[in-house]
Formats: C-alpha cells, sequence, structure tokens
C-alpha cells in the first residue's frame, strides 16, 4: 500500500515521502497514530501542491540573500576598538559585533550566526565569510583600529 508519510518516522522514511509499506503496517501502525495517510489522488495533489510552494519559497529565499550578498561583496567594516600594548584589544571583537556595524555603516540586517569568523584579538584587517543561505556567501574586510 502506498502512503504519504506525516511525520518523520524512524528507519521508515521522512515527513512528505511516498513509500510502500505492508497493508497491516499502514493499518495498525501508522494510520491510528498519525504518521501517515494514504496516498490517494486527492492527497497526492495536495502533496504535489505544498512541494511546489514550498520550492517557490524557497528560491524567492534564495535570490533574496543573492541580492544581499552583491550588496555586502567587497565591502569593508571599520570597528573601532580599546587596545592595550601591541594591538591587542581589551575583550575581543565577536561576530555580533560585526553583524551591528554592517547594520550601522550598510543599514542591511545580517544575522550573527551567519557571520563566520574567529574571534579578534588584536587590531588589523581580517577577512570574513558572511553565509547568507546554504549556496550563497559572501567575502568582507573587517577593519579593527585602535581608540
Amino acid at each position: 500500500m502506498k502512503v504519504i508519510l506525516l511525520k518523520d518516522v524512524k528507519s521508515v522514511g521522512k515527513k512528505g515521502e511516498v513509500i510502500n509499506a505492508s497493508d497491516g503496517y499502514a493499518r495498525n501502525f501508522l494510520f491510528p497514530r498519525k504518521l501517515a495517510e494514504e496516498a490517494t489522488d486527492e492527497n497526492m495533489h495536495i502533496l504535489n501542491q505544498k512541494n511546489e510552494k514550498e520550492r517557490k519559497k524557497r528560491l524567492a529565499e534564495i535570490e533574496e540573500a543573492q541580492r544581499l550578498a552583491d550588496k555586502l561583496k567587497g565591502k569593508e567594516i571599520k570597528i573601532i576598538a580599546k587596545s592595550g600594548e601591541n594591538g591587542r584589544l581589551f575583550g575581543a571583537v565577536t561576530n555580533k559585533d560585526v553583524a551591528d556595524a554592517i547594520k550601522k555603516q550598510y543599514a542591511l540586517d545580517v544575522e550573527k550566526k551567519k557571520i563566520d569568523m574567529d574571534t579578534i584579538k588584536q587590531t588589523g584587517i581580517y577577512d570574513i565569510e558572511v553565509k547568507l543561505y546554504s549556496e550563497v556567501s559572501t567575502k568582507m574586510k573587517v577593519i579593527v583600529t585602535e581608540k
């Protein structure tokens, strides 16, 4: 019997997959627990519509990430921090500080989780990567100077 999984089922499949299950397993386990529904023409049509809607949403998100990446590409972020001898900072510059600086200097919102960098503990010029989507990223420079 073909069934559409409504939730992830361990060692059977993921949500939204169409699988072949034995009649007894489907009727006695999957259906009563609301883990699956029968793969009728109507249910398959609804599943296809959901998949198409998700695909369009994902494409829109990728396009938006690409636009943001184009705006950020090659830009420099200037951060001023207190430092001691030899340019060593009091504290550190983190991805949150970089996200705030991007917002302040370029009026663009970037989540701190999307900024891939090591913690900066000295003044200087650093290369960072901003991963906006799974396959969309851009490189930027961070210039840390002292007060």
